[in-house]
């Protein structure tokens, strides 16, 4: 017989209220021993993981250097430079440095440069001339008398050792030298804090399926069947549009957005000195606000899916929702206008996606008011 409406539908439960409550703790414990499981095995790649993340940090910091040699060299000279010095930095990433050398200095170190001594090795006997070498040439070979009146250089290791007191005219000069993209920790603690930093991070990312599915297995027992339908269905979508939205933020927004920071530098000519413990907070913080923002189709799905929102208020309502994107998009951003449009653009995007979806998958009935007889 179907059931009414006002009948009890946990009837057939077997499972009390503490029963509950004993399975929550037994998944929170199993979760927590997943965790630090992950935890530990994530310590093994930290170092790994801190190197990775600082890729994009290290080529925008490349690329603001090489930028810079450019138009300080284009400053200098006020004009375009050659096309070949253009392709000399960028392809051996060189920046030079305007240095003043003593012309008195110049041309001593040339002289030492040029002939810095040898001495002398000689054979037994300490005669240089190759005829005074006792014996007889026959019982003695060629090569070897050879070699032993050969002249071996053995130069010094450092020549000229005291230098003079400087003296005028100086030579202004330039020094190319590599790009140093470092990355510093402030403190003798700080690289510590960030290697467990980054094990965690690692350990959670490892730990994440089996903590869910401790999660699931408390949550499973209290829906229906049809719910646990959907949170199959729904929950692979989820993680996907996660790591998409992970994905787009290291792999695409990072660049822009440092070049546009680095461009402030540049044109206030400050050199940036970036702190790895700043940089990990901001590697953590872009990619989860952008994975968390594109949960936004399937939190208008559940909204529509429960009745509180109906489609045709997610279409007349599209302009307001629109500009409470972009303060999401505010909010969960860094202070530069860069990331925030990044994010607002395709979650717009995904506002529409998601009012296609309300559209495509409408609400179903009630399982349980199909058998109501008033």
């Amino acid at each position: 017989m179907p059931k009414r409406p006002d009948d009890d539908l946990f009837s057939a439960t077997t499972m009390s209220f503490g029963d509950h409550l004993e399975e929550l703790r037994v998944c929170l414990f199993k979760a927590v021993i997943g965790l630090v499981l992950g935890f530990l095995i994530g310590l093994a790649f930290a170092n790994w993981v801190v190197g990775y993340i600082q890729t994009p940090l290290k080529s925008a910091l490349e690329e603001h250097y090489i930028t810079k040699a450019i138009v300080d060299m284009r400053r200098e000279y006020g004009q375009e430079l050659p096309p070949e010095v253009h392709r000399f930095v960028e392809e051996n990433q060189l920046v030079f440095e305007r240095v003043y050398v003593e012309a008195a200095e110049w041309h001593r170190v040339g002289e030492l440069a040029v002939s810095p001594g040898a001495k002398k090795v000689l054979p037994k006997g300490g005669d240089e001339n190759p005829g005074a070498v006792s014996g007889n040439a026959d019982t003695q070979p060629a090569a070897e008398l050879q070699s032993a009146v050969e002249m071996q250089a053995e130069p010094a290791i450092i020549l000229g050792q005291t230098i003079p007191m400087p003296r005028a005219p100086l030579v202004a000069t330039r020094v190319w030298r590599p790009i140093q993209t470092v990355v510093k920790a402030l403190n003798a603690q700080e690289a510590f804090m960030i290697w467990m930093k980054a094990g965690f991070v690692v350990g959670m990312v490892i730990s994440s399926p089996y903590v869910f599915l401790q999660i699931w297995n408390f949550v499973a027992a209290g829906l229906y069947h049809h719910e646990k339908k959907y949170v199959h269905i729904y929950l692979p979508f989820s993680l996907v549009l996660f790591l998409a939205g992970a994905s787009m933020a290291f792999f695409f927004v990072f660049k822009y957005v440092l070049q546009f920071l680095f461009g402030f530098n540049a044109a206030m000519q400050i050199d940036p000195d970036p702190r790895i413990s700043e940089w990990l907070g901001f590697v953590l913080l872009l990619p989860l606000g952008f994975g968390a923002a594109f949960q936004l189709p399937l939190v208008m799905l559940f909204l529509h899916r429960i009745g509180i929102v109906s489609l045709e208020a997610y279409l007349n309502k599209w302009r307001m929702a629109i500009l409470i994107i972009f303060i999401a998009s505010m909010l969960l951003t860094p202070a530069d206008p860069i990331s925030m449009l990044m994010m607002a653009l395709p979650m717009t995007a995904l506002y529409f996606l998601g009012i296609g979806l309300c559209r495509w998958m409408p609400r179903n009935k009630s399982p349980f008011s199909e058998g109501y007889e008033p």
